[in-house]
């Protein structure tokens, strides 16, 4: 499907004027010319000559979405990796390693091969040690894993836990507890990222494909590399699933500044679907880890040194890397958790004349709420870590989880939400973001400060970078779903169904 388009008896959200179905809404259909949504007129006016016609029999048309905030590469190589996330403690996370390498011996036997694989680390991702009744420690992973070198990764991404060989591999011979946390974690990540470019370039398309079964149409990539080169060689091997956004960190600031990259540009080559995205700076830790930086001290490490967590780029310093990133046409994107993270974050923004967006905000201080809109800056928000978080949020922030996950105290307060998913912290799919926005509940559990739920209204299109509903002369980035998104039930908003997909008026997913 690809040209011009006639989508046939479609509805749009929120529609309640009498039309041909039995629930009351009206029937349009959209015209869709050179990539861009050219008419919608009531159905039945018939089909353009030469146009393709779909009929979508009163399905729902919405907006392309969005994720905000992904990394990519690391949630495409997802699926090649151990999940440990059902461990319930450091003994259920090395029984699983054990297993996976019984597992891959026994393979290997009976292909006759090398059983060991020692060439590359046993990688496994999604653990959360912030709740485990027993320490994670290189001797506990020692005992299951022979020589072969082993890392974990924890669901954060803050935090990795490595066995012997693989703090040799990496050169943290000396850390003898086997936990590296923020920059040090964050090396260990890139440097299990150094694979052939023809792999990861094939987990990434799969990751895109599947996506757009989603009714994606773009995502925002924060993956710690330099990504130009990562997506002009994609956009240039036919990767024309999404559109992307790539960010620009710290250690890539003069490379860019010399390429003369600036945030919103196109990047040469991709036919218009890959653009400079923001500066990232990363300035605190996580709540999982502990090292979210905050006014209060974690229960149990009070007194202790890092008690209130880990600040890794200091004011003054934070200060001139977005002056510079500024001066340079990068618009900063500041990842900031802890509510002391948050509070100077915005001192910085406020000192930089206001822009930009705040990644994560995980917990504010109430005076600190209203500075989003003072300022324009954007709250880049990822609604299912609360439901992830929300038993460690509990214990570790207790008595300000009211102000945790703020969304409906930060909509209030007129600032500008744009959700994403921090993929593979979560699911690369904004049906799950949305439905977490909306409902703050998971899994049959009662909503975690039901207060702070946010209307499907502000949900979606804070997913679909504030398109609220499809007009005529955008761009034909379009998703067709099975049920109106502004009156579905939360848990129907997770599972959302995904006819088609149009990126510019092209297809990259079809189901009907």
């Amino acid at each position: 499907m690809t040209g011009d388009l006639l989508l046939a008896g479609g509805r749009l959200p929120g529609s309640t004027s009498e039309g041909r179905f039995s629930d009351g809404g009206a029937a349009v259909d959209i015209v869709i010319a050179d990539g861009e949504i050219a008419v919608i007129t009531p159905a039945g006016d018939g089909t353009p000559k030469g146009f393709e016609r779909v009929e979508l029999d009163g399905r729902w048309v919405v907006p392309g979405l969005w994720d905000n905030h992904v990394h990519f590469t690391s949630w495409a190589a997802v699926a090649q990796r151990l999940d440990v996330a059902a461990a319930r403690s450091a003994a259920e996370a090395a029984t699983l390693v054990g297993e996976a390498e019984r597992s891959e011996a026994a393979r290997g036997a009976a292909g006759g091969g090398d059983s060991a694989e020692s060439a590359y680390p046993l990688v496994g991702i999604g653990f959360r040690d912030a709740l485990w009744p027993d320490e994670p420690s290189a001797a506990l992973l020692d005992a299951v894993s022979g020589s072969r070198p082993v890392v974990l990764i924890s669901a954060d991404l803050h935090c990795c836990w490595l066995n012997t060989a693989a703090l040799r591999r990496f050169g943290f011979e000396g850390e003898r507890t086997g936990v590296l946390r923020e920059e040090p974690a964050f090396a260990v990540q890139r440097a299990l990222g150094e694979l052939p470019d023809a792999l990861t370039d094939a987990w990434a398309l799969d990751a895109a494909r599947a996506a757009a079964a989603r009714g994606v149409v773009g995502v925002v990539d924060l993956e710690m590399t330099w990504n130009a080169t990562t997506w002009a060689r994609r956009a240039g091997n036919g990767h024309d699933l999404l559109r992307v956004e790539f960010g620009v960190y710290p250690q890539h600031l003069e490379r860019a500044t010399a390429e003369g990259l600036r945030t919103g540009e196109p990047l040469a080559g991709t036919q218009g679907l890959v653009h400079v995205g923001p500066f990232k700076v990363i300035t605190d830790g996580s709540l999982n880890t502990r090292t979210a930086f905050c006014f209060d001290e974690y229960p149990g490490l009070e007194g202790q040194p890092g008690a209130h967590g880990l600040l890794t780029v200091p004011p003054e310093e934070l200060s001139a890397l977005l002056l510079r990133a500024r001066e340079a046409g990068l618009l900063p994107a500041v990842h900031a958790i802890g509510d002391h993270a948050n509070r100077l974050a915005l001192d910085a923004f406020e000192a930089l004349g206001g822009g930009g967006s705040l990644e994560h905000a995980q917990l504010l201080d109430e005076a600190d709420i209203p500075r989003f809109a003072r300022l324009g800056v954007t709250a880049s928000v990822q609604p299912e870590h609360a439901m992830d978080d929300r038993d460690v949020a509990d214990r570790y922030w207790a008595g300000r989880t009211g102000r945790a996950f703020a969304l409906e105290s930060l909509r209030a307060a007129g600032a500008t939400l744009a959700l994403g998913s921090d993929a593979p912290v979560a699911p690369l799919d904004p049906w799950v973001t949305m439905a977490a926005a909306v409902g703050r509940a998971r899994d049959g559990r009662e909503p975690w400060h039901p207060e702070q739920r946010i209307p499907a209204a502000a949900a979606l299109p804070a997913s679909t970078r504030g398109r609220a509903s499809v007009r005529t002369g955008q761009a034909a980035d379009l998703a067709v779903v099975e049920s109106d998104p502004l009156t579905a039930a939360p848990d129907a908003l997770r599972t959302m169904p995904v006819a088609l997909t149009l990126l510019g008026g092209r297809a990259t997913h079809r189901a009907l």
